[in-house]
């Protein structure tokens, strides 16, 4: 879902940041909301203690808003890249976690992928670290490090419904929509297909993606939740191509193996496991 984002956005037209984040987001509450609904899930799971919903609220608004800024105060492709030191942060952070232990398998397979998304973004344009960007650099660290931190603090509240991400959603919008009064000027999508783009980037990357990514980080293998997710911008450059908006290069094959082999190495005790489960059968 996320490697829609880039697609989606380039087909939502010239909607401000802050105002696409409120509109967005608010699809993505309805989400939520949605699932609740199907699946009978009481309100009360909104019964949640302050330090969760400065957790949640914290790191969805925190993280797009200083990505956001990362972009408007430095070029795009140095932002990207210093932005996505957030999965290599995860695996690395992982380390602190209660009954987790990182492998050099792990940080060798967050660095592959790294490596692999550093030549997908550096394939869509120059690499130009100037000085005078320097305070977009650290907006974009602030996003890199805010980012990894909801992932990882995530783990510690397991008990805590992922359906409880409506309402950081929700917070998000209403946060979002006062700072876009405060600094931007309202702009509608001028056509029905723009329209359709912002229902998209609602429905999938900035909604349906936020909920399968808490239960991710919440149960899942952190150290492989983190490198796998280098191949968000890879997918994300796939899908431009596809759509006729980027061209394949000789880079984007070559980052392609460096993702997967990372994967595969972050992904080494699950391969274990599988092999230990499969020999008794077969014998």
């Amino acid at each position: 879902m996320w490697s829609l984002l880039a697609l989606l956005t380039a087909r939502s037209g010239t909607v401000p940041p802050l105002q696409m984040n409120a509109m967005t987001f608010a699809v993505g509450t309805a989400v939520g909301l949605v699932a609740l609904a199907w699946r009978r899930v009481p309100l009360t799971i909104f019964r949640q203690k302050p330090s969760v919903w400065l957790l949640g609220v914290g790191g969805l608004f925190g993280y797009h808003a200083l990505y956001f800024a990362a972009l408007r105060a430095a070029p795009a492709v140095e932002a990207s890249l210093i932005n996505y030191l957030w999965p290599l942060l995860i695996v690395l952070g992982s380390a602190a976690l209660p009954g987790e232990k990182l492998r050099w398998y792990h940080g060798l397979g967050a660095l592959l992928g790294l490596a692999g998304a550093i030549l997908v973004i550096a394939g869509r344009g120059t690499i130009d670290f100037s000085p005078e960007h320097a305070l977009g650099y650290a907006f974009a660290l602030g996003a890199a490090l805010f980012w990894s931190s909801y992932s990882l603090l995530s783990r510690r509240f397991g008990h805590v419904p992922s359906e409880v991400v409506a309402g950081f959603c929700l917070a998000t919008s209403i946060l979002s929509l006062f700072a876009h009064w405060t600094f931007e000027e309202t702009v509608w999508p001028a056509t029905s297909g723009e329209w359709l783009a912002i229902l998209g980037l609602g429905l999938m990357p900035v909604g349906g993606a936020f909920y399968v990514w808490d239960y991710a980080v919440k149960h899942g293998d952190i150290q492989l939740v983190g490198a796998m997710a280098y191949g968000a911008p890879l997918l994300s450059t796939l899908l431009l191509i596809a759509a006729g908006e980027s061209a394949m290069t000789s880079a984007i094959v070559i980052a392609a193996l460096l993702v997967t082999a990372g994967a595969c190495l972050a992904a080494l005790p699950v391969f274990r496991r599988v092999l230990r489960r499969a020999k008794p059968a077969a014998e």
